[in-house]
């Protein structure tokens, strides 16, 4: 997508300062989020204060970008120095209720800033899928812990330059047949909801980069089959899951709409379709909410 220039007034008050402004495409184009269906120029990840999505935190003007931080995590910040904005993902277990982040300008001093976290029920969605798939043997269970030691080591993952547009192009074509933050029940066993999208699509359909971003991770792993995920920056990332191939490697760039693999069944998996996850600050999020469709 590309980057709007700033508007006549903008450079005027950028000038007066003496500052140059950072250009961030659509994200800094609209300050409010509009009740109607999104345009192309307003904000994203549109902003859902709920269990699984998106808080966005208006941090003010800064000469620099300030630091912003959930505990310990660091967030990712947007913005020009007339108005700074955190995009902050809110995991799926996050409680309801009064929630803050703390603000560190370039002087080293903090604050706090804070939000509400709204409550959301998601629906339930019964599954049936090879039983070896639910109580593992315990050679499973020695893979599938792992797995989860390595991948703990790939979301941990938080570089630069943060990304200069937050709007996902959907990754594949299709049906989207499993929505985010079911409460998933395997053989009439509940496990944890359901943490991204999933889009039916015939074996063999082509996946695409959503965003700009460097391959940091493939694998064919017990759950998730093969796997690939993407560093979009600032602690923005994405997972392709259940793939029938992968057709890149760790330290490729790629840019939107560049393909990655392709569709298919691997991992567990009750037929083709791929599963598409966004995290931000460690959380996986709503990918809808990067979406304009």
């Amino acid at each position: 997508m590309p980057c709007s220039a700033p508007s006549p007034v903008r450079r005027a008050l950028l000038g007066a300062i003496g500052l140059l402004a950072l250009p961030i495409g659509a994200l800094a184009a609209a300050r409010t989020t509009p009740a109607a269906a999104p345009s192309p120029d307003s904000p994203w990840p549109r902003a859902l204060a709920v269990p699984g999505g998106v808080a966005r935190l208006a941090l003010g003007p800064a000469a620099a970008r300030p630091q912003a931080f959930a505990g310990d995590l660091p967030l990712l910040v947007v913005g020009d120095a007339l108005e700074w904005t955190a995009v902050v993902g809110i995991a799926l277990a996050a409680a309801p209720g009064p929630a803050h982040i703390t603000v560190r300008g370039p002087d080293g001093a903090t604050r706090q800033v804070a939000y509400r976290i709204d409550p959301k029920r998601y629906r339930e969605q019964q599954l049936k899928v090879s039983p070896r798939t639910v109580d593992l043997s315990p050679e499973d269970q020695a893979r599938y812990e792992r797995e989860r030691a390595h991948q703990q080591e790939v979301i941990a993952t938080f570089s630069t330059p943060v990304p200069q547009a937050l709007r996902m192009q959907l990754p594949t074509p299709g049906r989207r047949s499993s929505s985010f933050g079911l409460r998933r029940v395997f053989n009439g066993q509940a496990r944890n909801p359901h943490s991204g999208m999933d889009i039916a699509a015939p074996t063999g359909t082509p996946v695409v980069a959503p965003l700009p971003g460097r391959v940091i991770d493939t694998g064919d792993y017990f759950f998730n089959g093969q796997t690939v995920w993407l560093d979009h920056g600032g602690g923005l990332l994405t997972m392709v899951c259940h793939l029938s191939r992968i057709g890149v490697q760790v330290g490729d760039v790629l840019r939107t709409g560049e393909p990655l693999g392709a569709v298919g069944a691997t991992g567990r998996a009750t037929g083709p379709h791929l599963h598409w996850g966004v995290m931000l600050n460690r959380a996986m999020v709503d990918p809808a909410l990067f979406l304009a469709e």
